[in-house]
């Protein structure tokens, strides 16, 4: 008995693999930031399923939007809302919660609904032909559309931007201590 170890063989299970691997880290780390009880626990959780999806955009073939995942989402996003967090004067309450397992049950079966539902309308919907490839998709290619069809909503994110780090700026400089009464 020999074991065809050839790569035509080879290589769909490892890829499989793979991409079952990535896809459970991004479930895992979206469990994590739904259920955990702290905030903190909660962002990592978020952190982590957005490396998953990293993950996802490299198995796609687009390493651009893999990195752009992983700089923007992880190091600017996650980032901050800690930031957020460690600011905001967070006082955490003990919350008794008798129907917890009720509403657990209740929350599975909504989610096995709208499973099923997906299921059955990805099954009847009649799926556009595949996208044909206008360029290579180099970082060259998408910094050229960015700054010349796509101008102006690159703009846009940049103004966006910097309100958000006025804002940052505003709210740590006057602290948590001020703004108590």
């Amino acid at each position: 008995m020999t074991i065809d170890l050839s790569p035509e063989k080879v290589y769909p299970v490892v890829s499989a693999l793979l991409f079952a691997g990535v896809a459970g880290i991004t479930l895992l780390g979206a469990v994590v930031a739904a259920s955990a009880r702290r905030l903190v626990y909660s962002v990592s959780g978020l952190a982590l399923s957005f490396v998953g999806l990293a993950g996802i955009y490299l198995f796609l073939q687009s390493p651009f939007l893999a990195l752009m995942q992983i700089l923007i989402y992880i190091g600017a996003v996650c980032v901050v809302i800690m930031f957020a967090i460690m600011l905001a004067d967070v006082v955490e309450e003990k919350s008794a919660r008798p129907r917890a397992l009720l509403a657990g049950i209740a929350c599975f079966l909504v989610a096995a609904m709208l499973a099923f539902a997906l299921i059955v309308l990805i099954g009847r919907t009649a799926w556009m032909p595949k996208a044909v490839q206008v360029n290579t998709g180099a970082v060259q290619d998408i910094g050229r559309a960015l700054l010349t069809r796509f101008g102006f909503a690159f703009e846009l994110i940049s103004v966006v931007l910097l309100l958000a780090i006025l804002g940052a700026l505003v709210v740590a400089r006057t602290g948590r201590g001020n703004n108590r009464e």
